[in-house]
């Protein structure tokens, strides 16, 4: 099996190259080639046994994604977007990214079936972003796309053409909409999002972290562990079930602010929970408050989807993965 992923350098990208060289392809499948692409160059998996190509390039620039498919890979994984925040203050380059490149792809993909049949499996990571306010309290499968934000928007655009290329059968796709995933390792990035995890992984290690909202406030979340197992698992299920709706909202644990703390509190004590300072970003509260906070993901349980079940879970997975067992 020949597997692409695009957006191969980023956080989700390097944990699934690590579970795919540690575990093989998607259902036990002979990996033999691993494609690895993003702006800039993905880490060479030293322990995998097969090809690797690992490749500098822009999803954006319309030159690439033919050149990433002109191999046929079986699997493709597109990760690559510009984060809710950065697609908000920069409205061209989230549009030329999110939604273009995804367009580039679709496109590129649908060129290789003119000489002879390719119908990829094609993973999308999609958001929770694309449902806007207002909200039930828990949103169902069949509440409607209605993005408040440029980000939601262009990922819900990307969830219609991944449905209609799929019906034509130019893709086999699934789209899977993520939640927030936390806690994230490595630094803050430009998401909007990025408070949840930085007001956990930070005190993990004895440092301070700014909490810019009120701790009532409730979100969507899953770790990255669990990230990666919707993909492969979203690689490997029978599409058939999800006819004509290619696109499932990911199971998670809602839980609000001051739950997230409670659970931090209980893992690492008070000497973690004191060092989050709360900071008021009127910017940030904005855009959080046009995101959904629970849902019932009865689509996607049914096909197998898990993820934690709360979020001492959640901290608990971090602490394993990314801190060796160990805490401050």
């Amino acid at each position: 099996m020949h597997v692409l992923i695009i957006g191969a350098a980023g956080m989700v990208g390097r944990k699934l190259v690590d579970r795919l060289v540690a575990d093989g392809g998607p259902a036990g499948a002979e990996l033999t080639k691993l494609t690895l692409a993003d702006v800039v160059r993905p880490e060479f998996p030293a322990a995998f046994a097969g090809d690797v190509s690992t490749l500098e390039v822009d999803i954006a620039d319309p030159a690439t994604a033919p050149r990433l498919v002109q191999e046929r890979p079986d699997v493709i994984f597109h990760l690559a977007a510009v984060v809710s925040g950065e697609a908000e203050e920069n409205f061209d380059k989230g549009y030329a990214i999110n939604l273009e490149g995804f367009q580039h792809l679709l496109h590129a993909i649908e060129r290789q079936s003119i000489e002879a049949p390719y119908v990829p499996r094609l993973v999308f990571t999609s958001s929770i972003a694309v449902f806007g306010a207002p909200f039930p309290d828990v949103i169902g499968d069949d509440f409607l796309m209605a993005p408040l934000t440029s980000y939601g928007t262009q990922k819900a655009v990307c969830e219609l053409l991944l449905n209609d290329f799929s019906r034509k059968g130019l893709v086999d796709g699934v789209g899977i909409r993520l939640p927030t995933i936390c806690i994230r390792p490595g630094k803050p990035n430009l998401a909007a999002s990025g408070f949840f995890s930085n007001i956990l992984r930070e005190p993990l290690v004895g440092q301070e972290a700014i909490l810019p909202v009120d701790r009532d406030v409730m979100h969507w979340h899953a770790s990255p562990r669990a990230a990666v197992g919707f993909l492969l698992h979203a690689a490997a299920i029978d599409t058939g079930p999800l006819g004509g709706r290619r696109c499932l909202s990911m199971p998670g644990v809602a839980a609000t602010v001051q739950e997230q703390i409670d659970a931090l509190e209980r893992v690492a004590g008070t000497k973690a929970t004191r060092l989050i300072k709360y900071q008021p970003d009127e910017k940030i509260a904005r855009i959080v408050a046009g995101w959904p906070r629970a849902f019932d993901p009865q689509r996607a349980l049914a096909l197998g989807f898990e993820a934690e079940s709360n979020f001492d879970e959640i901290i608990q997975a971090h602490i394993e993965d990314e801190l060796g067992g160990k805490i401050a």
